[in-house]
């Protein structure tokens, strides 16, 4: 039997090019009454753009049904219809080539040699959370989940700035933001020196504010070819300050030394120099105009400040009916969780949040909500948010709650297992390569299979793409694409687990396609914590 992890990519990539050259015209079927008869489509009207009114010639009909290579699914039957060329794959084949090697599924491909170095720099770090506003809240939360994904795909980040308020430090502990912090600033004294001789000369009478070390002209920068694509043409001086070149200091630092768990699964080349790093600020709608500012005052001011300076502008957040102004992070936080611990305590009665047992739960049902809010739409998009208790349900379908309350109903599935098998009602689980994978014939177990264990290694390298907007300043990056796909995951676990009795009756005739079934929500299982770790969000086994 054929080995290897197969990819839904290297299936497209195969079956476009069995059709020739020209553009992608394959597309994966995702909705379940399509999957009942096909899992690819070539659809008619572009097959008459590549071949014109003709029908499909039979030699590009057997390539296609022949199908072979590195990640591709082994091929069942491919025949025109009148929706276009439809393939559907050896489904059996598939399970077991994927049931057996789930852990592969699981975890993004490692790339045998170093990925390009990142330093992620997120500015709203440096408030407090009684100052930090939903939107710079919107950008760390962008920019933690970034920063894992790209790490995930094996690439060195190094985060910025370093965490100095120790109440910062405590709230992203709560949020479970994985971010560096520091006790000390880092040195000025050398940018300080270039700042003096570089001053512009103050006019006649004008007195600059308290704290203003003086003032830089940064329009030369502004108008130079290098620069000047997608930089504010408004941008005409700055004013220095030791705060501003504090923050200077760290980026040089950070681009000049990485540290040595910057990626610990790989070692940067010896001789990469500033060239071979891309810096990528993630900002607030709000900030972007001072990043300008501050990446034009890093090349004025540091020869060897990186080329690639990118902004990754994260949207607006505003809150319906109320000024998204008056709520600040802390206090959104604060009201989520109350509205856990309230929704909690409506379902299983008593005061559970004096529980210790529950304190975890909550804490964790908390960021969740908070993170599906702020993570699920594309993030140069304005993001609303409906703040009343009814969004802080189990039975929401689009909820971070519903992921967590689908994540608790696996985990009793299997507890439920092993405990049925301690009582001798069940066996040992047998190996893998015993079980009979025929046996899943059930719609949403290929649904589960196709859409979800299947695709997930795709998702998070997506995730971790950083698209420049060409020519310019901007980049764009896919950090919805993880919520997404684990609602999506969650929604069809749920149907499926609502309409199957997994564990059933402790007969022998029977147990062959349970243990398939439970081989396969293992599966599920491990994608949906793995897909969790991506937000930071730890996994719960009753909630």
């Amino acid at each position: 039997m054929a080995t290897g992890r197969l990819g839904v990519r290297d299936m497209l990539g195969a079956l476009n090019a069995a059709l020739g050259p020209g553009g992608p015209v394959w597309f994966k079927e995702t909705h379940a009454r399509h999957l009942r008869i096909r899992d690819f489509l070539a659809p008619r009207r572009a097959l008459r753009a590549r071949f014109g009114d003709e029908q499909v010639p039979e030699h590009v009909l057997h390539a296609v049904a022949c199908l072979q290579g590195p990640g591709v699914a082994p091929v069942l039957c491919c025949a025109p219809t009148p929706a276009g060329l439809s393939l559907q794959l050896q489904r059996p084949v598939v399970f077991e080539r994927v049931l057996g090697s789930v852990a592969s599924y699981a975890t993004p491909t490692r790339p045998a040699s170093p990925g390009p170095r990142i330093v992620l720099h997120c500015p709203a770090l440096r408030c407090s959370p009684g100052t930090l506003s939903l939107s710079q809240l919107r950008a760390v939360l962008v920019a933690d989940h970034l920063a894992r994904a790209l790490r995930a795909q094996g690439m060195c980040v190094h985060l910025v700035p370093a965490v100095q308020d120790p109440h910062m430090s405590t709230f992203l502990q709560k949020l479970r933001v994985d971010w560096p912090t520091a006790s000390e600033r880092a040195s000025i004294e050398t940018l300080k020196s270039r700042v003096h001789a570089g001053f512009t000369s103050v006019h006649d009478g004008e007195k600059l504010p308290p704290g203003v070390l003086g003032r830089l002209c940064l329009k030369d920068l502004v108008e130079e070819q290098s620069h000047r694509a997608g930089y504010d043409p408004t941008v005409d001086n700055c004013l220095v300050t030791e705060d501003l070149l504090s923050l200077l200091a760290e980026l040089q630092k950070a681009v000049q030394h990485w540290p040595e768990d910057s990626n610990p699964s790989l070692t940067v080349a010896p001789d990469a120099g500033e060239d071979s790093c891309m810096v990528v600020h993630v900002v607030s709608c709000e900030e972007e105009f001072q990043q300008q500012k501050l990446d034009l005052l890093w090349w004025k001011l540091d020869d060897q400040a990186p080329p690639r300076q990118k902004h990754l502008v994260c949207g607006p957040v505003k809150v319906a009916g109320v000024p998204s102004t008056l709520m600040t992070a802390s206090e959104y936080y604060e009201s989520r969780h109350t509205q856990v611990c309230k929704a909690s305590a409506l379902k299983h009665g008593g005061n559970l949040a004096q529980d210790p047992d529950w304190t975890e739960i909550f804490g964790v049902l908390s960021v969740a909500t908070i993170k599906f809010e702020m993570l699920s739409t594309a993030p140069q998009s304005q993001l609303l948010l409906a703040l009343a208790d009814s969004s802080i349900s189990t039975k929401g379908t689009r909820s971070g709650i519903f992921v967590m309350y689908n994540c608790a109903r696996l985990a009793t599935l299997f507890e439920g297992y092993k405990c049925s098998m301690e009582q001798g009602l069940y066996p040992t689980f047998p190996p893998v390569s015993s079980l009979d994978f025929s046996l899943l014939q059930d719609e949403g177990e290929w649904l589960l299979l196709f859409n979800s264990v299947l695709p997930f290694p795709d998702v998070l390298s997506q995730t971790a793409v950083l698209t420049c907007i060409a020519p310019g300043l901007h980049v764009t990056a896919r950090t919805e694409m993880v919520c997404k796909f684990l609602v999506q995951l969650s929604m069809d676990f749920s149907s499926y687990y609502n309409r199957v009795h997994v564990l059933g009756e402790p007969r022998p005739h029977l147990f062959g396609q349970m243990f398939a079934r439970l081989q396969l929500l293992k599966a599920v299982r491990e994608v949906l914590h793995a897909g969790l770790a991506m937000l930071g969000i730890p996994p719960l086994s009753h909630i």
